[in-house]
């Protein structure tokens, strides 16, 4: 004998079934989805933070400056950052063709780096006619008010700021530690580019000195590379007893020529940084460049933390340094006194 269930309650045991499996169909739906947004979330967490990248403007060559950026990176690792891992240094370098500098800072302007970091004065300026948008630091500046990068050193106001090597009263203790090492000094040559910002500063206390110590001076325009030999020239026939070297790109790029020229010539020579003792010149009164260099690795982590230029004030040099080389002395017959060479921080010898 067969019993059979009630069409009722057979319909609904068929429902049962249907709305399990539908259940069922439900939660993988949602379990696919749930694993699809976290693997999602997961590939978007693994992906790398953007790497800032920075722009390195310079006319001469790595080697001219080697020791400069060494300290700038020096700068950045003690910020934390090293290069190739969690930032990228962009370098642009003329190459002493100075014609070429407004394409190379063209060059980072369409790379769309960070920031970009300037080696010296001239680069500054080309960088800041390749852009308003970009921030830039630069390493030094005689004068960043007179050259117009910058409204005050306490309120840059626009997209540069960095370091200044405004300190004018260098050129007068440069002229009195010539005076210390050659007695008899009565004319000096200073050799540099008369249309070189901040320059006419550095003459002005210049002069006062001289006129204190009782000191002619003569002006030794070097504009160009073919300059430097007719100055030399200039600053024999007219006696000077020693050479003041002021700064300039041109200068610094020719600093062996106006090394060799200087020994040629048998003169006691100052310039105002070490790079030209520790490549054979005689002595060195300056701010220390490495410093500033090391320095500006400041400036550019605070603008990549979001900081803007116009309201980073512009720093003022801390740190001199005065460099001697005894060799370079021996070469001229030049005896360098005991009570200066106690005041150097390094000898040369």
């Amino acid at each position: 004998m067969h019993s059979t269930l009630p069409k009722r309650f057979s319909n609904s045991c068929s429902d049962n079934r249907k709305s399990k499996i539908q259940n069922r169909k439900l939660v993988g739906i949602i379990a696919f989805v749930v694993t699809f947004v976290m693997c999602g979330v997961a590939a978007l967490a693994q992906q790398p933070a953007k790497v800032p990248r920075i722009g390195f403007l310079g006319a001469t060559s790595p080697s001219t400056i080697s020791a400069r950026i060494e300290a700038f990176r020096q700068g950045l690792r003690e910020l934390g950052y090293v290069e190739e891992k969690n930032i990228v240094i962009e370098y642009r370098w003329a190459e002493g063709n100075f014609a070429r500098l407004p394409d190379l800072a063209g060059e980072l302007v369409r790379l769309n780096v960070d920031v970009i970091v300037t080696a010296g004065p001239m680069y500054t300026r080309t960088a800041k006619e390749a852009t308003s948008r970009i921030p830039i630091v630069m390493t030094w500046d005689q004068d960043p008010v007179g050259s117009g990068f910058v409204a005050s050193l306490a309120h840059p106001g626009g997209n540069i700021t960095g370091l200044s090597i405004l300190a004018p009263e260098i050129s007068g203790k440069q002229l009195e530690l010539l005076k210390e090492v050659v007695p008899k000094l009565s004319r000096v040559g200073f050799l540099g580019n008369s249309t070189e910002p901040g320059n006419a500063q550095a003459l002005r206390e210049m002069e006062a000195a001289a006129r204190a110590f009782g000191v002619q001076l003569q002006h030794l325009d070097v504009l160009a590379p073919k300059d430097i030999e007719p100055a030399f020239r200039a600053a024999s026939k007219r006696r000077a007893h020693a050479v003041l070297v002021l700064t300039s790109p041109v200068v610094v790029a020719q600093r062996t020529q106006v090394i060799d020229f200087a020994v040629k010539n048998r003169l006691p020579a100052i310039y105002y940084r070490r790079q030209f003792v520790e490549d054979g010149g005689l002595m060195s009164y300056g701010v220390s460049q490495n410093d500033l260099d090391r320095r500006a690795a400041t400036y550019v982590d605070k603008i990549l933390k979001g900081a803007k230029p116009a309201d980073l004030p512009v720093e003022q040099p801390t740190k001199f340094e005065f460099v001697i080389n005894l060799k370079a002395a021996k070469q001229i017959g030049l005896t360098i006194p005991p009570n200066v060479l106690v005041r150097a921080d390094k000898v040369i010898r």
